[in-house]
């Protein structure tokens, strides 16, 4: 609500609709999460998602299961040095079934199994071009 409020341009590394429709399923199918808890907590979003209006653009980084596992490794990061291999396909899987479903905006996909966008010039290079297409009809 407060990027709503602002006037900059602001570039958000998670949506409000990601925790309700990957996290949240994924922590109930896992039993995790009560179905009790899970319609509350769903109820609730369903609220949340008509007071925030969503973004202009939504970007995706599409990934294998292989390059997910990859990028985890490359960071480094201890806390991300035991997620199972089977929770994170099952994440993938609701990440893909999301987005093959998502109609609140516009939407790019980037296959970062190909796009080399943090290596290569020329890949982020191609982002930029497709998000000015996007957001602004260029080129």
């Amino acid at each position: 609500m407060e990027i709503q409020k602002g006037t900059e341009t602001v570039i958000q590394d998670r949506t409000i609709y990601e925790d309700a429709n990957i996290f949240a399923p994924n922590l109930h199918e896992m039993g995790l999460m009560s179905k009790r808890d899970f319609d509350n907590y769903y109820q609730f979003f369903q609220t949340l998602k008509t007071l925030v209006q969503p973004p202009d653009l939504l970007i995706y980084l599409n990934a294998s299961v292989p390059t997910l596992v990859g990028q985890i490794q490359k960071r480094g990061r201890e806390y991300e040095e035991n997620i199972r291999l089977d929770y994170l396909k099952k994440l993938n899987e609701y990440y893909n079934k999301w987005i093959g479903s998502y109609k609140e905006g516009k939407l790019l996909i980037i296959d970062v199994d190909k796009n080399k966008f943090g290596e290569k010039d020329e890949d982020f290079g191609e982002i930029i071009q497709k998000v000015d297409a996007e957001l602004y009809g260029l080129f």
